[in-house]
Formats: structure tokens, sequence, C-alpha cells
């Protein structure tokens, strides 16, 4: 294995054969991440509660498991770092709000079981949106806003915001996030990772809040939890382990994680419902269709993606008829200003009432027929995470044209949330010094077919991570590099 000497620079692969060779500790490994944290967490704020202690005993016992000539994990020693939303035994799950900073939680979530039953050693939580609710910017109440590492001028986008930066500047070589309508792939594509946003069943969760009641049947359907890394090696790592049944999850199913061979045929809609795609996103869109034919697959320009405006509506509405009955308490949790996201969706996509939650559901299992039979005609798709560069921070929440201008960007990100299929976010290079990207989207449960996509359009492209926030502006003239 011929690598730099510069640990936190290695991918979660990598750095798990070089712990498993004996070519470096698990504790060194840890150390170094630490001091990177120490180094460059003060200028991006993505890291929020440091487990330094925890870690190190971990990666003193993953030393002494192989000392004692026991197998290790796939992922043996590899620092990751899991969203304020997700349970760490004996860590407070704060969601970012003040009030709930000393609720420790019980036990490990299922994906954080999964992970450290790897070898992977937590070894912080990262930043989001105040209850992931007070908008698209990594901003929350107790810890305050998240950095671009890139501009600072930029939202890191969320609200897995506080994995994106943690893993694009070698913080952590995975962050564990969840998506509901982008979580996981805007602040992938805004920080120059790539994200994976698995099938609806495909990992086990539990998001029951501070482990008390479940929640209604948009969230239980629509967040999806899933890794961020630097590499898409890393992710198919990742989703491997991740993958599976769970009596805690009664939703995950066995389905085997790579199927029968597929037609490499790709539809691409680089403007989804032709509401407008900034040049740099549709050059994006363009340089990876480009990838994926010389690579071997049969690419083909469609005109648009099944029913996007009425996805768009139904996802509105049912989001908004699941937050109605608690939202008056809940806004008054999220700060100043921090519930006018919410609001101006509810505004303008208001509840429904009981029977129209009844036709709401029918139309829901409609467009994911629509989507069904679209990807049994085209196995993958390729098109924008979000159709515009990066934005301002708090874009989404000062008023109703920037909330409505941050929805139009991500709609393909939220009917792929509702069609329940999964997704790949993949880094395409710079534009204006800023990361671009795209997402595969495929068949339920193909994960695998969207992952090869995606490594093949890095294998063109390149890899933009990690980067360090203090040459941010050295990279202003590099447009279209890549780096590895």
């Amino acid at each position: 294995m011929t690598i730099n000497d510069v640990p936190w620079t290695w991918s979660a692969a990598t750095q798990a054969e070089a712990v498993r060779s004996g070519e470096i500790s698990a504790a060194d490994l840890v150390e170094r991440h630490l001091d990177r944290i120490a180094e460059v967490n003060p200028r991006v704020n993505a890291v929020t509660q440091l487990m330094a202690g925890r870690a190190r005993e971990a990666a003193r016992e993953t030393d002494r498991r192989r000392a004692a000539g026991e197998e290790l994990g796939p992922l043996a020693g590899v620092p990751f770092t899991v969203k304020e939303t997700t349970a760490v035994e004996g860590v407070p799950t704060t969601l970012g709000l003040p009030r709930f900073r000393d609720l420790v939680a019980a036990a490990d979530a299922p994906p954080v079981a999964r992970l450290r039953a790897a070898g992977a050693i937590p070894i912080g939580h990262s930043n989001v949106p105040t209850l992931v609710l007070a908008g698209m910017h990594t901003r929350s109440e107790l810890f305050g806003d998240t950095v671009n590492p890139w501009d600072p001028t930029r939202t890191p986008g969320g609200s897995s915001g506080g994995d994106g930066v943690a893993v694009a500047t070698g913080m952590a070589a995975l962050g564990l996030g969840n998506d509901s309508g982008g979580s996981v792939r805007i602040p992938a594509s805004f920080c120059g990772v790539a994200g994976l946003k698995p099938t609806t069943g495909r990992f086990p969760a539990d998001h029951r809040v501070l482990g008390l009641d479940d929640p209604g049947p948009a969230s239980q359907a629509l967040v999806v939890d899933g890794p961020l890394a630097r590499t898409v090696a890393d992710l198919r790592l990742a989703c491997e382990v991740l993958a599976g049944t769970d009596p805690r999850d009664p939703r995950a199913v066995p389905v085997p994680l790579y199927g029968e061979p597929a037609p490499r045929t790709v539809a691409v809609v680089a403007d989804p419902g032709g509401l407008g795609v900034h040049p740099a996103v549709r050059a994006a869109v363009t340089a990876a269709a480009d990838a994926l034919r010389d690579a071997g697959y049969d690419v083909r320009e469609v005109p648009d993606v099944p029913r996007l405006a009425e996805a768009l509506e139904a996802y509105g509405r049912l989001t908004a008829t699941e937050f109605a009955p608690a939202w008056p308490v809940v806004r008054t949790l999220l700060g100043e200003g921090g519930d006018r996201y919410v609001q101006l969706a509810m505004d303008r996509t208001p509840p429904v009432d009981a029977a129209g939650l009844t036709k709401l559901m029918g139309t829901w299992l409609g467009l994911r027929r629509s989507w069904a039979e679209f990807l049994d005609e085209f196995p993958l798709l390729l098109g924008p995470v979000f159709t515009e560069p990066p934005v301002e921070p708090g874009l989404e929440s000062r008023d109703a044209a920037g909330r409505d201008r941050v929805a139009t960007a991500l709609r393909l990100c939220s009917a792929t949330s509702l069609a329940g299929v999964p997704a790949v976010a993949v880094p395409t290079g710079l534009a204006g010094g800023l990361p671009t990207g795209v997402q595969v989207i495929g068949r339920a449960f193909r994960e695998d077919l969207c992952l090869a996509a995606a490594e093949a359009v890095e294998h063109r492209l390149g890899v933009l991570a990690p980067i360090d926030p203090r040459r941010v502006g050295a990279f202003l003239q590099e447009d279209g590099a890549t780096r590895k």
C-alpha cells in the first residue's frame, strides 16, 4: 500500500487497511484526527461534541485486539462523525437545542452500532440546523453556524452540514447523516464530497426523538440515514456495513446488496420540471454524462422526471400535515427566526384534513408507481442535486421568495425522497471556486448500480477533498480543477 504520511487525508478504506496491517495504530490514527479537529474546527464549527476520551479508549481496544491476533472489521479504527440527531451511547443527543444539552442517549442508534461493530470509532457529534427544522443552512441555537470550507459566504448545506464539512476538511473519514429531501446530498454537493441516500428500508434506524415517541408516516418513510465520504468506494464500504435488518426497526428489509445485472442505460434530466438551472450546474450534469458515456453507459436525454409538480405538492402537504399538530409547541423551541422556514413552507402548502390525508396517501403510492415504471425503463437517472451553486446562509428562511427559490433548487431531492429510491451525490469539479456535483438515482434497493455509476464519474472527474479551509483563497483560481 503506497500512501502519504498524513493519515487524515487517507480514504476510510486505506485507514482501515493500514490499521489491520499494523502500518499505523488505531491510537495514532485517532490522535491525528483529533489534532486535525483542533486545527480546523475553530474555523468551520462542524464538530459540536468532541468524544476524544471515548475515541482514544476505543482505539486502544482496537490495538489490543490486533496485538492479540483477533480479526478486525472492515472499518477498523476509522474515525466518523455522527449528526446531532442520532444517538451515541453516553453522549447527549441535542438536535442543536440548548434544552436538550443534558439528555444523554442510553444506547447507540442502529447505524452507529453497525459502524462500531465494523470497527469504526465515533469521534464527535456534528452540527445541524436547530431540530433539523430551522432551514437548509446548518446553524443551531446551541452551537451556532457551520462554515462552508470553500467559501464562508456560502452555506455548507444541511441538515447534515456538520458531517459534510467534517469529511471535506479531514476531521473524519466518514460522516453519518440522514436525508429526507436532500439533507445528505446537498451538503455533500456543497462541500465537495460524496453522499448516499439509501432506499427507504435499506438501513435500520431509530428516529424517535430522545428515544420516546415514534414519528408519523411522513417521517417514517422519508427520513433515511446515510453516509458521507470523500470517495465513492468509501460510501460502498459504509453501505455494506449499514445494510440489513434490526429488531429495533421493522421497516428494514433483508434485500441483497447486489442485484442482477441491469441494462447500462442512464436517463439524463438537467432541468427537472423545466424550472431553470444555473449554467454551472448544467455543465456539471453534462460533464458527468460524458464520463458515463466514456465508461460504456448508454446515456439518453429524456424530457423530464415523473410527475414532478405533483410530487412536490404531495411532499409539501404530507410534511405540513405531520408538523401541524405539534407546531405551536415546536416553534417555540427553535429560537428567534428559527420557525420561519417551516412556517413559510406551511403557508405555501398548508396541511390537509383527515379525508385529504387519506387521498394524499393514495397519491403518494401512485407517484412511487410512476417512478418505479420510469426506472424500469431507465435503471439510472442522472440529474442535479441543487439547480444552483451553493447559496448564501439562511436564504431559505429570509422570506417567501428565498424559501421558494431554495425549494425549487432542491426539487429533485424532494421528489426522489418521496419515491423512496436510492441516490448517490458525487462531485464533478469546481466552478467559481465552489464545488459542483450531480446525483445518480436508481431503482429501489439498487444502491449498487448508483454507486458503480457514481464511481465512473469520480474516476473521470476526480476527487475534491480533503481541503484546508485556511487555503480557500488559493482554490478560487482553480476552476474545474480536481484534487486527489
